[in-house]
């Protein structure tokens, strides 16, 4: 018996269209290794160019993406920030905490964040410092969606939609209990995906309000975007 990581991917293609592009079984825990591997995979499979990439925290990821595709932006997913601040914080703090973190993220502009930033920081820094240092050292990779308008900021700005096909992937493996062997855990995986759920909203089919993002989109990466296709 062992355990075995399940590493998954899902994109938006031009189209509007939301589907998951890979699910790979790993060995030991989540690694940033391991997503190199499979996002080389998914760029043999012919994904020529990303614009805008959304995930957790997990060292060395963004690295692994930017060096597969150069030009993509990696966006942090902020409710995965959010936690990871509330983990160095009492939780007498964390109502006061998330809302002054909220005017950052929904900042209308990075300079308005910014801004806002400075202010968190001299309210917080001295009593907790290493989550200032943790927001700090993840800027970079915080601030793309702000550059966005609202409505295609909520594409981009969390991975809750993995997050919950996760959740779904691990009510279906615990009523099982164990599997044979990978194959039949992946198979069990597919037929998740592959079974909307009624009056919920589901990790395909096409995303809602597109056309509006796809426009934004057209703005902010012009020739990249062929909508031809």
């Amino acid at each position: 018996m062992a355990n075995r990581p399940i590493y998954v991917a899902v994109g938006i293609t031009v189209a509007g269209e939301r589907d998951v592009l890979g699910m790979w079984v790993g060995t030991g825990g989540e690694g940033a290794k391991g997503w190199m591997n499979h996002l080389s995979d998914l760029k043999n499979r012919g994904v020529e160019d990303i614009l805008i990439v959304a995930c957790d925290g997990l060292k060395g990821l963004p690295d692994a993406i930017t060096a597969l595709w150069p030009r993509a932006e990696v966006q942090l997913c902020v409710v995965h920030l959010v936690r990871a601040s509330l983990r160095y914080a009492s939780k007498k703090y964390w109502s006061a905490i998330t809302k002054r973190l909220k005017l950052i993220y929904t900042a209308p502009n990075q300079e308005t964040a910014e801004a806002e930033f400075v202010d968190f920081c001299a309210e917080w820094e001295d009593t907790y410092p290493a989550m200032i240092r943790l927001w700090r050292s993840n800027w970079e990779q915080f601030t793309p969606f702000l550059a966005y308008p609202p409505e295609l900021r909520k594409l981009v700005y969390t991975t809750n939609a993995i997050e919950s096909l996760n959740s779904r992937f691990r009510q279906a493996a615990r009523r099982r209990g164990h599997f044979t062997n990978e194959q039949a855990a992946l198979k069990v995986l597919y037929l998740v995906i592959q079974n909307p759920l009624k009056n919920r909203s589901n990790i395909t089919g096409q995303v809602v309000g597109w056309k509006q993002a796809l426009n934004t989109l057209a703005m902010h990466y012009g020739d990249r975007l062929d909508v031809q296709h």
